[in-house]
Parts: C-alpha cells; structure tokens; sequence
C-alpha cells in the first residue's frame, strides 16, 4: 500500500499580516500559524503522521508566497525513507515567490535508511526583489544505531530554473564517492545553506554573505569539510560534510542567523519545535 499526499501552502499579506491557507490531499498537514516575531513573519510546520516513505509513496509539497509576505517553514522531525524492494520513495517540492516575498526553508534533515530508493527535488522560483534562506540536509544510514547505509540509493535534486542546478545520485556501493579522500571521505551527512534572490544581488552583498559565513566556518570544528561559494550573481550557498547530523545543522542554522540578522535586521530566535 503506498500513501501518497499532497500539500498546498499560501502566504498572503492583508493589513501587513501574514496569513497561511493550505490544502491537503493524504497525510499531509500544517499545524496552526504561529506569529513568535510579531503579526509580519507567519510561522508554520509541516506533519506528516506515517512518519517516512516507502517504496511507491510520493509527497508533493506546493508553497506560494504572496508579494511582501514572510514565511518561515519547518518540521518536527527528520523525513526517513525506509528501505523499499520495488519503487522509488519521491519528495518533491516546489517554492514560489512572488516581488518582495521572503520565505525560510528549515525542514529538518532527511534520513536514508540502508535498502531506500529515494529521490529528493526541491525547485525554487523566485520573483524580482524576492528573497529564500532554506537547507537541504540529508545523512545516510544511522551510525549511532550501527545501521550503515551499504544497499540501495538517493538521489538529489535542487534547482532554480534557468539559474542554478544541482543533481547528484548516491549508490551504497559506490565507494569511490563516499570513502575516497577526494568524495565523502567516509562521511555521511551532507547538508547546503543557500540564499537565493529573484533579483541579482549586488557584488557587495555578495562578498558580505561569503564573507558571514566564512567567518563562522572558520570558527567551527568542521572547517575542513566546509566551505561557501556564489555559483551565480543571484545564489549563495554554504556547504558541509559531517559524520553526524547535529554539527552539520548546527553550523547551518549559525550562518542562518548570521544571514538572517545581516540582511534582513531580524533577530533569528529557533522554532519552538526544535526544542520539544
């Protein structure tokens, strides 16, 4: 039995309010919009109660922000895709921001258990004078619980039509990429940061969103698997490779604050549901 679902998201602005509609179709939700920062900024958190995908099950996640409106997405927890012996397990996600829009990407990592057929995609549009901070982090198998990933596959798609793409399909037995001094290196977290605007960025803020970022890259234990770069006037992108998931998003979620409060004056307080 697969369970397929489908989530919708809107973010309009009325009366300089933000305000989230959505649509479900399957074991998709949203839990109640939270307003932690004030009425301008809608908080929201994705759910998915089975809790992983199997072979065959496809989410497909739509999220529209309106012009001028601000919204910052995340999850409870890590999305797992367990081991399949058939189909490929499919997420797929599309942003869209319409002028001055701003949305916050924060799922929590993705999990891939020994044996999955997964496929990750996440598509990213961006109006003119529209701004995205969002991760994508994933880790491979689960070494704390002596679970290695040696059988099956993921593979990862992250584009921005027509301005920046990203593909790369991992093999369990493939252990050229994730044992070589020049792949993983026997690593199995990987996680990108990136800011994306719908407008060409400036060669200064550029400069001052690696220079943020390599700052605190720097300071951090995982420096030397770590680095910043801007592939394309309208791209930044942060980059790490972890044994472990936790120092990965941690360093992640330091340049989001530091992004966050640079470019934006915004304080960066974590999602409650982090903590619970």
């Amino acid at each position: 039995m697969t369970w397929n679902a489908t989530l919708e998201l809107d973010y309009t602005l009325r009366d300089e309010k933000t305000v989230a509609h959505f649509r479900h179709n399957g074991p998709l939700r949203i839990l109640r919009s939270l307003y932690p920062e004030g009425e301008a900024i809608c908080h929201n958190v994705i759910v998915h109660p089975p809790g992983g995908l199997v072979g065959g099950d496809t989410l497909d996640l739509r999220f529209t922000v309106g012009a001028g409106s601000h919204g910052l997405v995340t999850t409870p927890g890590a999305t797992r895709f367990y081991r399949s012996t058939g189909e490929p397990a499919l997420q797929r996600t599309q942003l869209q921001l319409e002028p001055g829009a701003r949305l916050e990407w924060l799922p929590l990592e993705s999990i891939c258990y020994s044996g999955c057929r997964a496929e990750n995609r996440l598509t990213m549009i961006t109006a003119p004078g529209s701004e995205l901070i969002g991760w994508d982090v994933t880790a491979l198998g689960l070494p704390e619980a002596n679970q290695p990933f040696h059988l099956g596959s993921f593979c990862q798609h992250i584009e921005v039509p027509g301005v920046w793409l990203e593909y790369a399909r991992i093999a369990a037995n493939d252990a050229l990429l994730l044992d070589s001094p020049l792949g993983m290196a026997g690593k199995r977290c990987m996680g990108s940061l990136f800011l994306v605007a719908g407008s060409k960025l400036d060669r200064k803020r550029r400069q001052e969103a690696l220079d943020c970022a390599r700052g605190i890259i720097e300071a951090n234990p995982l420096c030397a698997t770590a680095g910043a770069t801007s592939p394309n006037e309208q791209i930044v992108v942060v980059r790490v490779m972890a044994e472990r998931v936790e120092p990965a998003l941690a360093l992640l979620k330091q340049i989001w604050q530091g992004w966050r409060g640079h470019f934006w004056q915004l304080p960066a307080p974590a999602p409650r549901i982090w903590s619970m």
